[in-house]
């Protein structure tokens, strides 16, 4: 059995959100979300910036960030705007969007992000294989730059590479499991054209992560996992959803007591950096400092 055939078993026993993944602006999404509690970005946001702040001492110059799996710019809207997971839901939930058509949307979006104060040394790349998301988060503004790309089936294309040659972080908050060790692979040659960046990954605990680890090995990485930490992604979407999760889990050897088996999703932290750089500053350093 490959990874992506391990991966997509797995996912047999998440609740299927795929309908909201697509839409033309994001106000699905954030009315979806908002059932389940998902708070993942907001979780991830403080250890982001801590990575942001320790490359920035070592780079000095504005910090490229490419987000895996960026839906509508979530981490972007959360990192450039110093907002939270209930800013957006308190915003894309708000009546007076209920009647509005997806343009009336979008363009109120781009007036509501452009008077926010923004992170000025920060620029977000976003990859989703969701096409509406991709050009909503591009119009609105929260991203820099949008790739609508499946990298799990269509290599990257040359146009992109240049564009790519500058990040300084690669990010992800949710997408490993429903991405494998191909996308790292099809991505690592452009990203490291001009140095190596720093690849952040919050993953969900039923999800292996050592055929992406084997592969950034290969490119001179190491890969540490913040131990003894766990990062809450959402409540669970039902008792069925919540005790297949668990037997997955069981399955995999890891004890869901006091955990998963408490009602929700949980992630881990893993951070992937040049052995050199690895070995000079750990993990806990830069995650906890």
């Amino acid at each position: 059995m490959t990874y992506s055939d391990t991966f997509e078993k797995i996912n047999e026993v998440k609740f299927n959100m795929d309908n909201i993944y697509d839409q033309p602006d994001p106000r699905s999404y954030f009315q979806e979300l908002k059932k389940f509690d998902y708070s993942i970005p907001d979780v991830a946001k403080p250890v982001f910036q801590k990575l942001i702040t320790g490359l920035r001492r070592e780079r000095h110059h504005t910090i490229h960030i490419l987000d895996l799996g960026c839906s509508y710019g979530v981490n972007s809207a959360l990192l450039k705007h110093d907002l939270s997971m209930d800013d957006l839901y308190e915003h894309w939930n708000h009546e007076k969007l209920a009647d509005a058509t997806p343009e009336e949307v979008i363009q109120h979006d781009r007036r509501f992000f452009s008077d926010l104060r923004e992170t000025a040394d920060i620029e977000v790349i976003g990859i989703d294989a969701s096409k509406n998301a991709i050009a909503c988060a591009e119009e609105i503004g929260l991203l820099d730059e949008g790739l609508a790309l499946n990298l799990e089936t269509e290599a990257l294309p040359a146009t992109a590479k240049e564009g790519l040659a500058p990040v300084d972080l690669m990010i992800s908050t949710g997408c490993v499991g429903y991405v494998t060790e191909k996308s790292f692979e099809r991505l690592l040659p452009a990203v490291t054209q001009d140095s190596q960046p720093w690849i952040a990954n919050f993953v969900l605990r039923m999800f292996p992560f050592d055929a992406i680890e084997q592969t950034l090995s290969e490119w001179g990485y190491t890969t540490e996992k913040l131990e003894g930490q766990t990062f809450i992604q959402r409540q669970f979407a039902s008792d069925e959803e919540q005790e297949q999760v668990l037997e997955q889990l069981r399955q995999k050897g890891i004890d869901p007591t006091g955990k998963e088996a408490e009602g929700q999703l949980l992630a881990e932290f893993f951070l992937s950096r040049p052995a050199k750089e690895a070995a000079a500053r750990p993990i806990e350093q830069l995650a906890l400092a």
